[in-house]
């Protein structure tokens, strides 16, 4: 018999998170800390990225102006009705959380350390904003921190084209200097950028796979209002391929069977508000998703690795 089968189709995130934290509850808090980002504010471009709308995952008790701490206290009034004993690690989420001075982003961190029951941070960033002094900081910090990085695609011609002003070369660079301080390092990859085929997605997760990454988010593309992507889509719907559930889902498992075995899979979809969404829509919440991907899985018998050729 084939032991191979007989592991878990993938790492999943519930199951790192809980051996980094084995004697606790641990909850995600998103915080909008005021940040922006160097291709919105002129220094490398205007309008940020094409598809970006941060409306998509702020929580509400972002959108009203808060302090970090306030935002804290909100999130963790809202997790710690079901499980009063939890824990909690500050998710710096909104635009770019490590573009600032050292002063300003040491206040801000530091702000949301001194939150009661805040036991790390989840600092989200691009990697071309990541000086060594603040990973020597980060690293030196005496509480879980996960750097992640907006990936979004390894293919630099992609990476122009959605206005992300910088390259996969500055990803995986960011990425090892990270690594080696020995912080956990997460990234996120988007499937369904306009002109990527499903050959070239089977290229990212072998490319990607040679990074010293830790843990890894999958997102299928989606068409947010009044985005610069939904405008293209709008002029030129030919330029865009939008999954359908099935073919997504068959999708995941092809770029999961090139990833690496020891990375972490955090997600596989995200859900924005459907009052921002145009596509697309396929009406399930992340679990559902997920149930739907191990069924099929276990179906194709297969799981992530299972074709790495490097």
């Amino acid at each position: 018999m084939n032991n191979k089968i007989l592991r878990p189709p993938y790492n999943d995130f519930s199951t790192w998170i809980h051996e980094v934290f084995p004697d606790r509850k641990v909850q995600k808090i998103s915080v909008d800390a005021g940040f922006t980002c160097p291709n919105r504010d002129g220094t490398l471009g205007r309008g940020g990225c094409t598809y970006c709308d941060n409306r998509t995952f702020n929580p509400d008790y972002c959108r009203e102006r808060r302090t970090i701490a306030e935002q804290l206290e909100a999130g963790k009034r809202f997790f710690g009705k079901k499980y009063p004993e939890m824990k909690y690690l500050a998710y710096f989420q909104a635009y770019t959380n490590t573009y600032a001075t050292m002063d300003e982003l040491r206040r801000k961190y530091e702000e949301a350390l001194s939150v009661p029951d805040v036991v790390g941070l989840v600092i989200g960033t691009r990697p071309d904003c990541m000086p060594d002094e603040l990973l020597d900081y980060l690293s030196h910090l005496s509480v879980f921190v996960l750097v992640e990085y907006g990936i979004e695609s390894t293919d630099d011609r992609t990476l122009c084209r959605i206005n992300r002003g910088h390259t996969y070369a500055q990803t995986a660079d960011a990425i090892r200097r990270t690594a080696e301080r020995r912080l956990p390092v997460g990234g996120h990859v988007i499937l369904g950028l306009p002109g990527e085929t499903r050959e070239n997605l089977i290229e990212q997760a072998e490319r990607l796979s040679e990074l010293p990454l830790s843990v890894l988010k999958i997102h299928q593309l989606q068409l947010i209002r009044g985005t610069r992507m939904a405008e293209e889509y709008a002029r030129h719907p030919e330029d865009f391929y939008l999954f359908g559930l099935d073919d997504y889902i068959n999708t995941v498992i092809d770029y999961l069977e090139h990833l690496n075995p020891d990375f972490i899979i955090e997600r596989f979809v995200s859900q924005s508000p459907p009052e921002l969404l145009i596509a697309p829509d396929w009406g399930l919440k992340n679990y559902q998703f997920t149930a739907r991907l191990l069924r099929r899985m276990n179906e194709r018998g297969t799981w992530q690795g299972r074709l790495l050729t490097k």
